[in-house]
């Protein structure tokens, strides 16, 4: 099947926004990380849209939406994806979001459950400790030094891109927030997936993740770090897709089941 693929713009109070999409079936929505873009993705969105309508966003302040005029802050972040949302007319998607992006998504799926149909939360920047931004230097410093070749000017790219005020200021709002609560409160389908080798998010979080979130699913992606999605993206899509295909079954059951009629018994 053709996989459908256009760039839109659009103006969100006064900012203007470009996204992609491509593909088509069910919204899934990415919601890339700190001083990250929608590049991030881009080992996982083909195998992600012969299935679904991919919807790919740079937030306010990094990749395409880098300028002074687009930025926001972290705490307006779920307002403001929940603004695009009904810019586009999305009433419900499944949300993909990564560090950063996975913190963003379980506060919006805290707020709007009515509108996530499923959260696929990679790394989730959800700090279980008090720390601080000179703690944090030799795990990025070791997140660098093991990057994959391929993967190296990306980061480096998007890093320039969003520039060290934007992301300074992020970073200490990101090392601020607690979202312990957020986690608590989620009842929709939830998979987490961590990177083994994880040195900015490490994977010794993934259980008490695991344990806060209702019913929630794990996956351990082996020889993977904090871009798990990049580095084992075929081992990651393998997973998402298994998960997404369960819950699009398992909801189209439940309409089946809600809309089923019986004939009626002569007594």
């Amino acid at each position: 099947m053709r996989q459908i693929y256009f760039t839109r713009s659009i103006t969100i109070q006064g900012k203007r926004v470009r996204y992609q999409v491509i593909g088509s079936g069910e919204p899934v929505i990415l919601v890339h990380g700190l001083a990250a873009s929608s590049l991030w993705w881009r080992r996982n969105i083909p195998a992600l849209a012969r299935h679904y309508r991919v919807y790919i966003l740079d937030l306010p302040g990094f990749g395409s939406m880098r300028a002074k005029a687009n930025a926001i802050t972290l705490a307006e972040a779920t307002e403001w994806l929940q603004t695009w949302m009904q810019h586009v007319h999305i009433q419900r998607a499944h949300f993909i979001g990564h560090s950063m992006g996975g913190l963003i998504c379980i506060r919006f799926a805290a707020r709007y459950p009515e509108q996530v149909a499923s959260l696929v939360l990679v790394a989730p920047s959800v700090l279980f400790h008090q720390t601080s931004i000179r703690a944090n230097i030799l795990p990025m410093l070791a997140f660098l030094t093991h990057l994959s070749p391929a993967f190296f000017p990306i980061v480096c790219y998007d890093f320039l891109r969003a520039g060290p005020r934007t992301t300074l200021r992020f970073a200490r709002e990101l090392l601020s927030m607690n979202v312990r609560q957020d986690m608590q409160r989620l009842r929709v389908p939830t998979l987490l997936i961590w990177g083994e080798k994880d040195t900015l998010v490490p994977s010794i979080f993934a259980p008490l993740a695991q344990h806060l979130i209702h019913e929630s699913r794990l996956v351990l992606l082996r020889n993977a770090g904090h871009a798990c999605m990049f580095e084992q993206s075929r081992s990651f899509n393998a997973a998402v897709l298994s998960f997404l295909h369960a819950q699009t079954q398992t909801q189209e059951r439940n309409h089946t089941e809600k809309n089923v009629t019986f004939p009626l018994l002569d007594s």
